[in-house]
């Protein structure tokens, strides 16, 4: 068979080989407006098609080659993928709503009319409006973020009338991760609880959950909270059977029938309430580390969908299980610096349960001090049947950037 990923950036890069093992073949629809951080491999793909924003014209190229599939292989490709796959007639997801799966407040609104838990939430292009819809609720923090980015892009928290000014005003004058300018900003309740995601892959409306994560932030200089590191849930835990039934409800109310998705959500006191909801596979997440702990990945399961239904049809449904402990560890520098080249991060490579990791930033250039997810310059997985050995191994990474990590010996190469 022949499928078409949309924007092979992120997870979505692992897509063509894993098809690949399953006998797909891949064609490559790079969209208008893909991740402006993120590249992909033109080299794995037979056909590589640039959409120009001709929809007729990138279906005919997808028809005279036979495309049966269409995914979306990150977040900027998603509303693309629906469009092609909804015109040709391949396995796709409903298009009553279609915007509600990348429009966040779109997204609020359908999760909501479903009957779900969501958080209280306003769009304007007035920060005044915003201030008035806050001034009335008299729930402080308020969070304000873009309508379609990713990440923490501009995801700011705002304590003050002024500073929800001064949030917006930030907002619209910025563009987002897909170089497109804010026309509007998204005001949300500040949810307060403990924050996990869920992966998913769907077909034909049958859901699997692959895997729960946990996440633990921290706040950096000047209070942003920013990503620390996150851990698979073991499946027996309580919290699973709650965000499991609230999740695969939240799949059926955005419709997302085929492909993956990645849900955040935030167990409140009162229950789980949707962050937000990808219709694409989760982001920065290397699967055959992630394989060694759960004995399968989100894109292994993905490839399997598309290609195999019937053998993911077996699968789908049946609990997930652990092998080993998994720490995901965000790197984070806590000052200027630089971005160590291999040589530098060696001191981290000796950790004993250190498994793997992957640089998002260049080595070499200056490194500002990281405030959100763009300018982490990556993250390292610690794996072992000790959670002690990877807590301790997590204190002395954190250390390690404390003191030598990110300073300006970090590229020197080893002599000779």
């Amino acid at each position: 068979m022949k499928c078409a990923v949309v924007d092979a950036y992120s997870c979505g890069r692992f897509l063509p080989a894993a098809l690949r093992r399953y006998g797909a073949e891949c064609i490559h629809v790079r969209s208008q407006f893909p991740d402006i951080y993120l590249t992909y491999r033109p080299e794995d793909f037979t056909v590589n098609v640039q959409h120009g924003g001709n929809l007729a014209s990138t279906i005919a190229v997808l028809a005279n080659v036979g495309v049966e599939y269409v995914v979306a292989g990150a977040e900027s490709g998603v509303e693309l993928a629906d469009a092609l796959s909804a015109a040709l007639g391949t396995p796709g997801n409903g298009m009553r709503r279609p915007a509600a799966r990348r429009h966040k407040y779109e997204m609020v609104r359908a999760v909501q009319d479903a009957g779900l838990a969501t958080a209280a939430s306003m769009v304007s292009r007035s920060a005044e409006q915003i201030v008035e819809w806050a001034s009335a609720r008299r729930q402080w923090p308020v969070v304000l973020k873009p309508l379609a980015s990713a990440g923490t892009d501009h995801v700011i928290y705002c304590h003050s009338t002024e500073e929800i000014r001064a949030a917006h005003a930030t907002i619209l004058a910025s563009t987002d991760r897909y170089a497109r300018h804010n026309e509007a900003v998204l005001a949300q309740q500040f949810l307060v609880g403990a924050e996990y995601f869920v992966n998913t892959v769907s077909r034909d409306g049958v859901h699997h959950i692959v895997e729960i994560w946990r996440y633990h932030k921290r706040r950096v200089t000047g209070g942003r909270p920013v990503y620390d590191y996150e851990h698979p849930v073991p499946p027996d835990e309580a919290a699973v059977g709650t965000l499991s039934i609230y999740v695969l409800a939240v799949l059926d109310a955005l419709e997302i029938r085929n492909g993956a998705g990645h849900t955040e959500v935030m167990l409140t006191q009162d229950g789980p309430v949707l962050v937000e909801c990808g219709a694409r596979l989760g982001g920065s997440h290397l699967p055959h580390v992630v394989s060694r702990c759960f004995g399968t990945d989100q894109v292994e399961c993905a490839a399997m969908a598309i290609a195999q239904p019937s053998e993911f049809a077996r699968l789908a449904g049946t609990p997930y299980r652990l092998r080993t402990q998994l720490r995901y560890v965000s790197l984070l520098n806590p000052r200027d610096g630089v971005v160590p080249s291999y040589e530098g991060f060696a001191p981290v490579r000796s950790l004993p349960t250190y498994a793997d990791m992957a640089l998002t930033l260049p080595a070499g250039p200056l490194l500002p001090r990281t405030v959100d997810v763009a300018t982490s310059p990556g993250y390292v997985y610690l794996m072992s049947d000790s959670l002690s050995q990877i807590e301790a191994d997590y204190q002395r990474l954190r250390e390690l950037e404390e003191t030598v990590l990110y300073g300006a010996n970090a590229n020197s190469t080893r002599p000779g």
